[in-house]
């Protein structure tokens, strides 16, 4: 029988929408990279953001995070979850999440306020080019922006005990 991994032990019956401190791994190298769980629905309670609308805001938040100049450097990789309830950020440092919400806040807001064509929506630059909801996007980024990250409570910063 294999183990666990961390991301299997939180009580997803109890977890919130909210910014959360997923892990910190160190590579060989001795560099530290924090995963954060960007979750946008409750699980199992709201319904799952749609394929379209979390591929929509996957373009968006890693075109947004990689050409930030005071952060590109530092983003490993922003991606959806599979179960459709948010998605990952990895960063190389140690951070938590109070020191990611400014930025965070700024990603749902570009997302937000987008208008115009999704970047690397093409058949040459992604698999999938066509299936992306960008008005849905914009819908569920100001949600997440206005019920959320306007005001942070502890419990959306923090995994349940």
């Amino acid at each position: 029988m294999m183990e666990k991994i961390a991301s299997f032990t939180i009580d997803h019956t109890r977890l919130l929408r909210g910014v959360y401190l997923s892990r910190r791994d160190v590579t060989p190298g001795g560099d530290v990279v924090t995963t954060f769980d960007i979750r946008m629905t409750e699980p199992n309670r709201q319904e799952p953001l749609s394929g379209k609308t979390l591929h929509a805001i996957e373009h968006l938040a890693a075109t947004y995070l990689r050409n930030r100049e005071d952060w590109s450097g530092r983003v490993v990789y922003w991606g959806p979850m599979g179960c459709r309830t948010g998605n990952y950020l990895l960063l190389a440092g140690d951070y938590t999440p109070a020191d990611i919400l400014p930025l965070i806040r700024d990603t749902f807001e570009f997302i937000a306020g987008f208008d115009g064509e999704i970047p690397g929506a093409t058949p040459r630059d992604c698999g999938n080019y066509s299936y992306m909801d960008p008005t849905d996007a914009r819908i569920q980024a100001r949600r997440y922006l206005d019920e959320v990250l306007a005001a942070p409570s502890e419990d959306n910063l923090n995994y349940p005990a």
